[in-house]
């Protein structure tokens, strides 16, 4: 049986004792990722003031918690395109899930959206965490990913995913 040894606003960590071993499992908060991609085929990223990493200020993409009370991936996808850029789209098409069991445990649903318009929300993480949005063609972004202008993470798997799909849509 499983033990909770830490439980977090977004993090868990459990533990539990098979065949004489400790195995620790930590559960992470299920995500959406999206890559907002321009009529003229740019991808939009954020650049966004996160005091807590290093360096403070990142680009990222479109990304928040996945709140199932609030319905499902999609939707909350397109309500974080709305909270964190202002833009809705027409066109959310799930691009990629990827699901990690074992020691670190979480879903992440990666989605492209299209056919932008501007529908903005308040954002609950404040406005002010947002610097600006910056746009790059499909290019760009691959030469910042094998440069390492742009950081190798979760959301590197989702941007290759994201050049196969506008490579082959």
């Amino acid at each position: 049986m499983q033990k909770e040894v830490y439980k977090g606003k977004f993090i868990q960590v459990t533990e539990e004792e098979m065949n004489g071993v400790i195995w620790e499992r930590c559960y992470l908060s299920n995500g959406v990722i999206v890559f907002p991609i321009t009529d003229d085929g740019k991808i939009l990223l954020i650049e966004e003031r996160r005091p807590h990493e290093t360096p403070t200020i990142r680009l990222k993409p479109v990304s928040g918690i996945l709140e199932e009370e609030l319905g499902t991936p999609l939707d909350n996808a397109q309500r974080e395109m709305q909270e964190e850029i202002g833009l809705k789209a027409r066109k959310l098409t799930q691009i990629l899930h990827l699901k990690s069991t074992g020691t670190v445990n979480s879903a992440q649903y990666f989605f492209a959206a299209e056919g932008l318009s501007e529908e903005k929300l308040p954002n609950p993480d404040g406005e002010d965490v947002i610097l600006g949005i910056k746009a790059f063609s499909p290019e760009e972004l691959e030469e910042m990913i094998w440069s390492e202008k742009l950081k190798w993470s979760l959301s590197t798997l989702g941007i290759f995913k994201l050049l196969h799909y506008l490579r082959t849509r």
